[in-house]
Parts: C-alpha cells; sequence; structure tokens
C-alpha cells in the first residue's frame, strides 16, 4: 500500500501514524532506536505489506502492469491502491473529508517531525506542499505519484505507459481493490489491537 493508505490505517493513534508512514525509510536494528508507539507503527506498516503483497487480488492487479515492468509492476499497484481508496465512498464520503483527513495526518506529522528520518523529512515535504493525500483521488495526481516513483528507479526510465495501463483498465482493477480493501482494513485493526494490547 502508499502513503494514504498507510495513513488511513493508522486508526488516528497517536505514535502509530508516523511508524507506519516511515517504516520504508528505517532499515533494520534501526526501529528500535524509536519510541514504542512509533516501532509498533513501524510494525503494522510491515504487517499491512505483507498481507497486500500475498493477497490474490494483488497479484491481479500486477498483472496488468507486469509485461512493461516487471518488478516494479508491485510499486505501481501500490499507487493505484491509493487512487481507489481516495475514491471509496465507504471510506471517504466526500472529497471534504478526504480533505479534512490530508490535514489532520499533515498536522500530525508536522508535530513530530524531530523525531522522523531524515529521508522521510525532504519527502514529507512535498507530500504536504502538494497534498498527496489529497491528489490521489485524481487521474492526475496518480500520474504525477507515477512518474515520481519513476525518477527514483533504477531500472525503469518513463511512466508514460504505466499511465495508459492505468487508464484503460480502471474499470477492471476496481474489483479487485473493492474485494480485497475490506479484508486489509479487518486484518490492520487486528494487528494494531495485538500491538497495542498484547503486553
Amino acid at each position: 500500500m502508499n502513503f494514504l493508505a498507510h495513513a488511513y490505517l493508522s486508526f488516528n493513534e497517536p505514535g502509530i501514524l508516523e511508524g507506519n508512514m516511515i517504516s520504508d525509510f528505517v532499515k533494520g536494528k534501526k526501529q528500535y532506536e524509536f519510541p514504542d508507539r512509533i516501532q509498533k507503527g513501524i510494525r503494522l506498516h510491515r504487517s499491512i505489506d505483507e498481507f497486500t503483497d500475498k493477497h490474490p487480488a494483488t497479484q491481479e492487479i500486477k498483472n496488468f502492469f507486469r509485461p512493461a515492468y516487471r518488478l516494479y509492476a508491485g510499486a505501481f499497484t501500490d499507487i493505484v491502491y491509493d487512487y481507489f481508496l481516495a475514491n471509496d465512498v465507504k471510506e471517504f464520503a466526500t472529497s471534504e473529508i478526504l480533505d479534512n483527513f490530508s490535514m489532520t495526518t499533515y498536522l500530525q506529522l508536522q508535530q513530530n517531525m524531530q523525531a522522523l528520518p531524515l529521508e522521510f523529512k525532504h519527502v514529507f515535504f512535498y507530500m504536504q506542499k502538494h497534498n498527496w493525500l489529497y491528489n490521489y483521488r485524481l487521474e492526475e495526481g496518480i500520474f504525477k505519484s507515477f512518474n515520481g516513483m519513476a525518477s527514483r528507479a533504477k531500472y525503469i526510465t518513463e511512466s508514460a505507459t504505466a499511465c495508459s495501463v492505468f487508464i484503460n483498465n480502471i474499470s477492471l482493477m476496481q474489483p479487485f481493490y473493492s474485494e480485497f480493501f475490506p479484508l486489509l482494513k479487518i486484518h490492520a485493526a487486528n494487528t494494531l489491537d495485538e500491538l497495542l494490547y498484547a503486553d
């Protein structure tokens, strides 16, 4: 999953959000340098990613991108999931609710920025400046995210093909998201309960 999903699946829990958002920027034993709640957010993030990667719906969406992008199909799929989530009226009934959620997320991260990794701080600057979390609801926002991902990748040089794949197959991808996300939400909620209350 991508940034919007990880923020949303933090369930408004302080510390959990921070860990969930920075996990990809924290390698190995570095996770143990953070406060306990952030460590639990990192673990939640990794559980979400594992569940996502193994689910058949994810494999189906990856198949749309795999011919052109092979190992990067999963990265494009993660971004696509954020598009469908941002437009899911069961989760965000209106665009205003999504916008309020985005602003609240940025504010919470800002308040704890000193504790977060430098690499994430650089990403967060652009995330907030260009309101990524809200703009995942737009095709233009997805194209920009595709392009940003491709520009950072070592082995691909363009994202135009991915944009075409996405536009031409939105209606075919949608049912896979609709099947998958409610199960992921339950998994994330159960995992968070275990992390917070198992001790």
